[in-house]
């Protein structure tokens, strides 16, 4: 996800980052060691002790001033990046969208994971990046949850993973694709 962050949204670019499902951080940090600004990237995710663990990584690397935040992504809105922006360049998930994909399905029967589409185009800017990897979700399905007239994604790329073969099929453990806002 570095490289393909440094191809086409490159430090030099000075892009606004947010992690959604930030976990302890490590992502981030590892685009600050690529050459991204620090004060430019944040990572929200729910789980107060993930963020509490991430801030702690980041104070003793050059991540201290990566911002991180407790945020319930399908019903909370991240802090802004910036007091001139409140839209992101790149918008990264590795595994946060699998994880809400799991959650109880509501009285109609959609998934918790049915809004998060809309929320990740409605917090990119015009020409933005969503950049996403997936184990419980192919690249045609993915491709299908967010390519929609409602959230005005369009397919950029793809990053290749190693394929197996079972069964006479062969495929990839991990799908990770990107979408750019029209």
């Amino acid at each position: 996800m570095v490289d393909w962050a440094s191809k086409y949204v490159p430090p030099t670019s000075h892009p606004h980052v947010l992690e959604v499902g930030s976990g302890n951080g490590t992502l981030l940090l590892a685009l600050v060691d690529a050459g991204f600004d620090a004060s430019k990237l944040a990572g929200v995710d729910y789980s107060p002790d993930a963020v509490k663990l991430a801030q702690m990584i980041a104070s003793t690397r050059n991540g201290e001033l990566v911002s991180f935040s407790v945020c319930d992504f399908l019903t909370e809105v991240p802090p802004p990046p910036s007091k001139t922006t409140d839209a992101w360049d790149l918008i990264l998930d590795k595994g946060t969208y699998d994880a809400i994909a799991l959650g109880e399905k509501d009285a109609d029967g959609r998934s918790p994971a049915s809004g998060y589409p809309v929320r990740v185009s409605n917090l990119l800017k015009e020409n933005g990046f969503f950049l996403i990897t997936s184990c419980n979700f192919t690249e045609e399905e993915l491709k299908k949850n967010f390519i929609t007239l409602e959230t005005g994604l369009k397919y950029h790329s793809r990053i290749n993973h190693p394929t197996i073969s079972f069964g006479g099929k062969s495929g990839s453990v991990y799908a990770t694709v990107a979408f750019q806002k029209i």
